[in-house]
């Protein structure tokens, strides 16, 4: 009986070891920073201006969920699905969206300044007036999607009204000074 017990103990031991210590996600959990919702299902959630900030999110799907003026910023949404999300204003500033997939996704306004958005998809996404300065964006799909107003990697390019797939740098308007008096 004695060996028994310690075998289950073993068992147990190594049970735990196996699992790495990591804690398991809870779905359930109420939105806050620094939540573990890995590999959660949160589609068609209402999560406006919710603080997701240093969160994890890898193989979370978030497909049809209002995410506008949430913070993720530092969030790990490593493989994430964000497809038609609603995401205007949102700040995923340093967050890791490393083959993240925003296919249809309205990013208007989002800053995902130096967010990593390596193999990201972003077919058909709206990232007008969104700031991606210092965005890491290797072999990022951008196929369609809308730049408009959107300021560049470099911080200082702002794309014109007519970007789609890419950023065409907008013309430069004439400093107030410049403009000659008429009349």
């Amino acid at each position: 009986m004695i060996r028994s017990r310690r075998l289950r103990t073993l068992a147990l031991i190594g049970l735990l070891c196996a699992v790495g210590g990591e804690a398991l996600a809870d779905c359930a959990d109420v939105p806050a920073p620094g939540v573990n919702w890995r590999r959660c299902l949160q589609d068609g959630q209402d999560l406006r201006g919710v603080d997701l900030s240093g969160s994890t999110l890898d193989d979370a799907s978030f497909k049809r969920t209002d995410l506008s003026g949430a913070l993720l910023a530092g969030a790990d949404a490593r493989r994430a699905k964000f497809v038609s999300a609603t995401m205007h204003d949102v700040n995923l500033d340093q967050a890791r969206l490393i083959r993240a997939d925003f296919t249809n996704a309205d990013l208007t306004g989002a800053s995902l300044r130096q967010a990593d958005l390596t193999n990201a998809r972003f077919f058909r996404a709206d990232l007008s007036n969104a700031d991606l300065t210092g965005a890491r964006l290797a072999d990022t799909d951008l196929l369609r999607a809308v730049l408009a107003g959107a300021t560049w990697i470099d911080g200082k390019t702002v794309c014109a009204e007519s970007s789609i797939g890419q950023c065409h740098p907008a013309r430069e308007q004439p400093a107030v000074s410049d403009v000659e008096p008429s009349g």
